[in-house]
Formats: structure tokens, sequence, C-alpha cells
């Protein structure tokens, strides 16, 4: 088996498409496309580029792949036997513009029900809405629809938050909102605590503090994508002044009368 056939082997044992793989060992996916289906040439034939070192390395790394397996000395594709713990941790599907760049997928609240099963199926990523930001560039993001009012104050019930892939657990930040995809609970928005090396899980909190919401657990086996929020968008406009704001003109003026009745009994 060429080297090719090799890498295209392990793309398909960690049920990832070129795109997914190339962001997992940090090259781009015209590398990967240009050695698993090859440049085309003048004369129809594709030319595939054999890869460096440097990026079988980088597989090997990334990706747990038993080195013996690239030398013709295994059959053993992963060094752990298992190619699992990789893959849950990185996006199954992106879509992208006719540029090439990656698309802003939309999961709004009737899309939410079937993400669970449809988060790795391309036809059903490439069926939701999808649109492109500016501002949000440097990684892979989706948009999410807010359903209900756990996190209320900070974000309500059909707000937009725009939450950034995050491929390892060890970058996920205590006190953070984050979108967490899971195989028990689906789509859920929480402000997160990282257990992860500790005990092996997440401890998710809500921000709505009327007692409906209690905070719980969640082990990392069972989680399937985790997202940060990096922005959202929200249906709430503010009020013309915050009542905070009117009882503070309130106490500044009790102040001043009381401060000018006691010049006066003075």
């Amino acid at each position: 088996m060429e080297v090719h056939d090799k890498i295209k082997r392990i793309i398909d044992e960690m049920k990832l498409n070129n795109n997914s793989f190339a962001k997992l060992i940090g090259v781009t996916s015209t590398t990967i496309d240009s050695i698993t289906i090859g440049r085309l040439q003048a004369d129809g034939e594709r030319k595939r580029t054999k890869p460096g070192f440097d990026l079988l390395q980088s597989i090997i790394s990334h990706c747990h792949v038993n080195p013996d397996y690239f030398f013709g000395d295994s059959e053993d594709i992963f060094s752990n036997k298992s190619s699992n713990a990789v893959s849950l941790h990185i996006p199954k599907i992106i879509t992208v513009n006719e540029d090439g760049d990656e698309n802003i997928n939309y999961v709004g609240v009737k899309a939410r029900a079937g993400y669970l099963d449809g988060y790795a199926d391309p036809e059903y990523m490439e069926s939701l809405p999808s649109f492109s930001m500016p501002m949000l560039k440097n990684g892979t993001y989706r948009c999410f629809e807010i359903k209900g009012n756990s996190m209320s104050t900070t974000i309500h019930d059909g707000d937009y938050l725009f939450g950034k892939y995050v491929d390892n657990f060890d970058d996920i930040l205590d006190g953070r909102i984050y979108v967490i995809v899971s195989k028990n609970d689906g789509v859920v928005v929480k402000r997160v605590l990282n257990r992860i090396r500790e005990s092996g899980k997440l401890i998710l909190k809500s921000d709505n503090r009327d007692g409906n919401y209690p905070m719980y657990s969640i082990y990392a086996e069972d989680i399937l994508e985790v997202w940060y929020a990096s922005m959202y968008a929200s249906r709430q406009m503010p009020d013309p002044i915050n009542i905070y704001e009117k009882l503070h003109a309130l106490e500044s003026k009790y102040f001043e009368l009381e401060e000018a009745l006691k010049k006066k009994l003075n």
C-alpha cells in the first residue's frame, strides 16, 4: 500500500474529511488533497505529492498513529488500537463557501433537535443555513440559537451565540460560557468549570439563579463537541435608562437635598 493510500485509510478510519483532518494535524486542506487525490495535470492525469517527514510526524503525534504502520512493519494503524479518543474532539463536518473559506453554519431551535444525529452527517450540515462574518475568521465557528432561560440574565431565549470550536479539553477555561454537545443532553449552553484532569468531567452551571437550574457534571467520554462562546447577538434591547441609574440619580438628589437642609439649619 502506497503512503497516500495509508493516509487516506487513516482519514477514513477516523471518520473525517480532508478538511477536518488537515485542521487536526496543522496543515492546509490543499496539502492533504494533493497527497490523497493528487494535482490535476495538463494531460488529465493526477500527480500525488509525497508527504515529507514533518507531515508524517505530525500525523503520528496528533492522531496516535503507529509509526510501524507507515513503514510496513505493522498492520495496526493506531498505537492505542483506537481512534475514538481523537475523533471525538474535532469537528466531524465543516462546510466552505465558493472561495474555500469556512462557513458559519446556523443551528436554529428547530435544527437543534436533529443536531445530535446530524452533526457528523454531510447532508445534514449542508442543509443548514450558512454565512460568513469578517470578524470571525481565525477558527471554526458555529451559530446556535438559544433556547430557554437557564442562562439569563446573561443570554436570553432567542439570542444567537457564536461558538468557536475547541479541540482540546485543556483549552476550556473556568467560568467561561460554552456550547456543550453531548450524547445524553444534546446541545446545552452553560458556564463551565473544567475538572477533566482531576476527575474526567466538566461541571456545568447556569447563570439563572431562580433555583430551577441546578449545577451538574458531565464526563469527557460523553462529550461530542465543545464550542467557546466568542460573541452573541441579542433581540433584547436594553431599556433607555437602567433601573440602577435611576436609583443613583435619586440617591444623589436625596444627598444634595440633605446637604442643603443642613446648611439652612446651620
